[in-house]
């Protein structure tokens, strides 16, 4: 029997292939002698071919192929390579850890029982004040996924009937929500397809002729693919962090290696800064800018036709932003090559193996296209942007380029339907309970006794949002904390209402890489082994505030052109 390994499309080493003239049982003691090493997830056999495949290994080494002696019989020259040792079994706990839970609900209790409720709410209020505190740290400090922790939180209120079913589920009917879910789908079909990978790979045969011109191309792509990919963190893992890393290797330019100086550094830089621009254009760039102007419109702060006002808000400065940012990159840390003429051909070699767009690409392409357009123009027209992409998902269905079952196993997507509804739900109850206007009506006495007007206390307030933000490691649980008290603070300032609720949420995509654990797209940057720590919070402070001037300085003015203020 000879062995021998199976790599996937971009050479990884995925697991490997037994081959047999004759139909072997698939038993544990035929597994432990096949010379691969690592944990077998899956097996299948091949119907009558004898062959056996076990896919999904996490290999740990190159397989050697066994050797012939010199009678040419095939017999092995070496001895059989040794089973490789079972997986040691979980040290600790598999399910909740333990600490960070105890953190959280430690929390909860003492805002619960150990401070006195304050006049003005009630006890239901502050019962669920302590259970959202409660719910916010979990996100913070992990103890479970974000949807678990989020159906305990949401459990808690039912069991302590501070909530009923209906007033705890009642976000699950909200627009914005199934929006959200509906574009993960979109993503779905944009990885399905290959057009990610496609429209990345032209930008970059388009442009790469330099290192800079292939930062600018990148980042182009990124920008265009945002409205389709409300995930920052899909865009960066499953698209641009593997083009990325290939063009590198392409020109020495290694991961936690000195080489990376080369090239690789300066692209994950300039693709992780660029981001908090182009994920600022457009409304279902990033889950969170829907998230906070919900939670506005539960405070009264109302965007009317909201996909346009978000594009012709952030047009200018994003655009600007994402124009600039890749220069003070290329300053702040420079590539030693700058010039690649090879990458265009690499990119040109990937996209003649990838073949002329097929019916599905095409498919996608055009939905993307429509589902585009009447986000623009549908409100005019009286359809809304959920019934947009509930119209482009099911062209989806129809015509085979998404199956249902695609969309029941994306998990990311009913993942977030789950926290997305319990954060939202438990926010909007908190307003309804008049927690939130206590504290902001309190805040708001102490504001004016500063006898301020409301633009100084509009910057000072945006400040403070964006410094705390070092204390947090997601953006949602950044939202989900912060969000509704600061635009409530601002409108007991005198802020007017749209401008608060969407400079508040422009912000929140501004100070996504200003650290390693800012975002979910900063894990996968900085995983990538391109950037060091002292890079990432260098960089990462400079470019923050150079977009909060860039956002105030060319957003003021078309946001005052809008009404806005």
């Amino acid at each position: 029997m000879q062995s021998s390994l199976v790599r996937g499309p971009v050479g990884q080493r995925v697991g490997c292939v037994a081959r047999s003239s004759a139909k072997l049982p698939v038993t544990r003691p035929l597994l432990r002698s096949l010379p691969c090493l690592g944990r077998f997830k899956h097996i299948a056999r091949a119907a009558g071919s004898g062959e056996i495949k076990v896919a999904e290994v996490e290999p740990v080494a190159e397989v050697q192929q066994p050797s012939t002696n010199g009678n040419g019989n095939g017999a092995a020259a070496a001895s059989p390579s040794p089973s490789p040792a079972p997986a040691e079994a979980p040290a600790g706990p598999i399910g909740v850890k333990i600490i960070p839970a105890l953190q959280a609900l430690a929390v909860g209790l003492a805002i619960r029982f150990l401070i006195p409720i304050p006049e003005g709410i009630t006890t239901q209020g502050w019962t669920l004040l302590s259970i959202f505190v409660t719910t916010i740290l979990g996100l913070v400090l992990d103890p479970l996924p974000v949807g678990a922790w989020a159906f305990i939180a949401v459990t808690v209120t039912l069991a302590t009937k501070t909530l009923t079913f209906a007033q705890a589920f009642s976000a699950m009917t909200n627009e914005v929500i199934w929006l959200i879910v509906v574009s993960f789908f979109f993503a779905k079909g944009f990885e399905k397809t290959g057009l990610g990978e496609r429209i990345a790979n032209m930008f970059v045969k388009a442009m790469g002729k330099s290192t800079l011109g292939l930062a600018v191309g990148l980042n182009v792509a990124e920008t265009l693919l945002a409205p389709a990919m409300p995930s920052t963190s899909a865009r960066a893992g499953g698209i641009f962090m593997p083009i990325i890393k290939s063009l590198s290797a392409a020109s020495g330019s290694h991961p936690n290696d000195p080489s990376r100086q080369k090239m690789g550094a300066f692209l994950t830089h300039a693709q992780f800064q660029t981001g908090i621009h182009s994920s600022s254009l457009f409304l279902t760039a990033s889950a969170q800018n829907l998230l906070c102007l919900n939670l506005a419109e539960e405070l009264g702060a109302v965007v009317p036709n909201q996909f346009y006002q978000w594009m012709a808000g952030a047009a200018l400065p994003s655009i600007v932003g994402m124009l600039i940012t890749p220069f003070i990159i290329f300053k702040l840390c420079p590539p030693t090559i700058t010039d690649t003429p090879e990458a265009p051909k690499e990119a040109a070699k990937r996209l003649e193996t990838m073949g002329p767009m097929s019916r599905d690409e095409k498919i996608m392409l055009a939905t993307m296209g429509l589902a585009v357009a009447l986000w623009v123009v549908g409100p005019s027209v009286g359809i809304s942007a959920v019934l947009a992409a509930m119209m482009g998902l099911c062209m989806l269905l129809c015509t085979g380029v998404l199956s249902w079952r695609d969309c029941l196993t994306y998990t990311p997507a009913w993942d977030t339907l789950t926290w997305f509804a319990v954060l939202i739900g438990l926010s909007g109850q908190l307003n309804n309970l008049g927690v939130i206007k206590a504290f902001a009506d309190q805040v708001g006495g102490m504001l004016a006794t500063l006898n301020m007007g409301w633009m100084p206390l509009f910057g000072l307030l945006h400040a403070a949002f964006f410094g705390l933000h070092y204390m947090f490691a997601s953006q949602t649980a950044h939202v989900g904390a912060l969000y509704s008290a600061f635009c409530a603070m601002m409108l007991s300032a005198g802020v007017p209402p749209v401008l608060a609720a969407m400079t508040l949420a422009y912000q929140v995509n501004l100070f996504g890489s200003i650290t390693h654990y800012a975002s979910g797209q900063a894990a996968v940057f900085y995983g990538s082994g391109f950037m060091s720590l002292p890079e990432v919070f260098k960089i990462g402070a400079i470019n923050g505030v150079i977009g909060i001037i860039l956002w105030a300085g060319l957003g003021m003015p078309v946001w005052k052109l809008l009404g806005w203020w």
